[in-house]
């Protein structure tokens, strides 16, 4: 346990240096980042589409919805 807490502790420095010293190390964070934002920002509008807000006028049509989802798929 003890030589966990060293190398999470030690992390953000190795990140930190490996950022500043190689080039190599900006190129993958950028791609990094890019596949994070395409995943979240780009994939979730396009297939995670927002279905009790579209089909749903009240909270409570919404939660009647989701409750008999739940016991029925439960069976």
């Amino acid at each position: 346990m003890a030589a966990f807490l060293d190398i999470a502790k030690s992390f953000p420095g190795l990140v930190r240096d490996g950022f500043r010293s190689m080039p190599l190390g900006r190129t993958l964070w950028l791609v990094v980042l890019l596949k994070l934002f395409v995943m979240f920002a780009i994939l979730r509008a396009f297939f995670f589409p927002n279905f009790l807000n579209t089909n749903f006028d009240t909270d409570r049509e919404k939660s009647a919805y989701v409750g008999s989802e739940l016991v029925e798929r439960g069976r």
